[in-house]
């Protein structure tokens, strides 16, 4: 590492620390020629997967395009800011996941409409609507039926998922969230 004052590329690390969110280290340096200290960081970079769109041009993936896209679909709905947080951050690690090069934009749409499904019915029809073009009412109405439409039952004899675990204690917070919210209201 240079010395940022007098560009020696002599410096000695003289301590490290683990940052408080466990995502960063923290290394104070001393330059050997000149002696004065300066502070650098280490972080992970994570290189996202390009986003290749229909048209077959491919753009860097953008997580502030998707926060954008959440809360068009959410806006003046009654969605606390954590559930998105916690939407976005599903979908970044969902597509980290896939250790690809490069993802389709409709499978990137797609985890979108799962994450909004999940937490605002009225949420995901705004999105589907202009995600999937809708050209009608009956458009509308398809798409009403499918979130009215009860989730497929699963298996008993297996154990449940973290996944499954997630979600559901998702859904209880969303639902003792808007219990308090609605016992507020009714004050």
């Amino acid at each position: 590492m240079k010395c940022p004052f007098c560009k020696s590329p002599d410096t000695q690390v003289i301590d490290s620390r683990v940052s408080d969110d466990g995502d960063s280290i923290r290394r104070r340096r001393k330059c050997t020629s000149c002696s004065k200290r300066f502070t650098t960081y280490e972080t992970i970079e994570l290189r996202m997967p390009q986003v290749v769109k229909q048209d077959g041009s491919r753009s860097e993936f953008d997580l502030q395009k998707l926060r954008t896209g959440f809360m068009r679909a959410l806006h003046k709905r009654p969605v606390p800011t954590q559930l998105v947080d916690d939407a976005i951050a599903t979908i970044t690690q969902d597509v980290l996941a896939l250790a690809e090069r490069e993802i389709p934009s409709r499978r990137l749409g797609e985890m979108v409409m799962r994450e909004l499904k999940r937490l605002d019915q009225v949420a995901y029809i705004r999105f589907a609507s202009v995600y999937r073009s809708f050209q009608g009412v009956d458009d509308f109405q398809d798409a009403i039926k499918e979130v009215q439409r009860p989730a497929p039952a699963k298996a008993t004899s297996k154990a449940p998922t973290t996944k499954d675990t997630k979600d559901t204690k998702d859904t209880k917070e969303t639902d003792d969230l808007f219990a308090a919210k609605d016992a507020k209201d009714d004050r």
